[in-house]
């Protein structure tokens, strides 16, 4: 079996040199398992896709600033009859943060989030009193790594409104509350390999940002989590990830509870230099999904 380590055009914008390159080190471990794999980037105009039985989304990292490429190619695969793991229709959902509000009416408990459509008469000052908040994150539907993502606070509101209301003429948003426990207590990842629990971080943010990702000067902290922790996170993973390889539930505590701020499905960096152990437990996952 042919199978390909998915991953993008790095042009230097979505990378950090305190970010260790996980895909050489996974591609690493599983060509000495015996695997026949290789790194190939999505949207390679070269690739034949019809030789390669399995896809593995590792980092398409670029996929959110061409949307529409990204699922004409994942329509290509369905055409090549290419496995894609994550599955191609969860891949599809997981791109747009509307997904959010499908979690929510399960039951389960989410960031409390408005959207604004394209359409939509908004000012963001009315979120502040909404959402009993002071402050605010505005981010776009279909984004990553911090993409055109606003902390709104009283004194750059007007500022980010008019820059806000030119946005939204291209692509939907999503507005949220400013979460202070994710400064004072951090954003915590917890990592599934085919629903199953692996490991998990917190991720804090540097002195005076509010951005936890390690491209943009985070830390992180390897945890050991109650059953009971893990048993919340699995929830989100049990209904909403069947068939992943992998799933990342992010979120954090508020006043004990556990708020999921995103399902993360498709590009997600995983951790793997936290623990040896983590690569071997992805590699069992992938055989169990082969």
């Amino acid at each position: 079996m042919n199978i390909a380590l998915v991953t993008y055009l790095d042009k230097g914008k979505y990378d950090s040199t305190t970010v260790e390159s996980e895909d050489d080190k996974l591609l690493n471990f599983l060509q000495n398992k015996g695997l026949a794999i290789e790194k190939v980037i999505w949207n390679d105009p070269e690739i034949r896709w019809e030789n390669f039985q399995l896809a593995i989304l590792k980092s398409p990292w670029d996929y959110f600033d061409r949307i529409n490429e990204f699922h004409k190619w994942l329509d290509h695969l369905e055409t090549k009859k290419v496995k894609l793991l994550n599955p191609i229709n969860v891949v599809r959902w997981n791109t747009n943060k509307h997904y959010l509000k499908e979690i929510e009416a399960t039951g389960l408990a989410i960031t409390s989030s408005v959207f604004i459509s394209k359409n939509d008469q908004f000012l963001l000052n009315d979120f502040f009193e909404k959402f009993n908040s002071s402050k605010l994150i505005v981010k776009p539907c279909v984004s990553g790594g911090a993409k055109n993502t606003f902390k709104v606070t009283d004194e750059n509101v007007e500022e980010i409104n008019k820059q806000l209301q030119l946005l939204v003429k291209e692509e939907d948003f999503i507005v949220q509350p400013f979460l202070p426990e994710i400064i004072e207590n951090g954003e915590w990842s917890f990592i599934f390999f085919n629903g199953i629990y692996s490991h998990s971080l917190i991720k804090q943010a540097k002195p005076g940002d509010f951005r936890v990702q390690p491209a943009h000067g985070g830390s992180v902290h390897p945890q050991n989590p109650d059953e009971d922790l893990i048993e919340v996170a699995s929830q989100y993973v049990n209904l909403f990830a069947k068939g992943c390889l992998y799933a990342r539930v992010d979120g954090t505590f508020v006043n004990g509870k556990f708020l999921l701020m995103e399902l993360e499905l498709i590009e997600p960096f995983l951790f793997l230099n936290t623990d040896q152990e983590n690569y071997e437990r992805y590699y069992q996952a992938l055989v169990e999904l082969i």
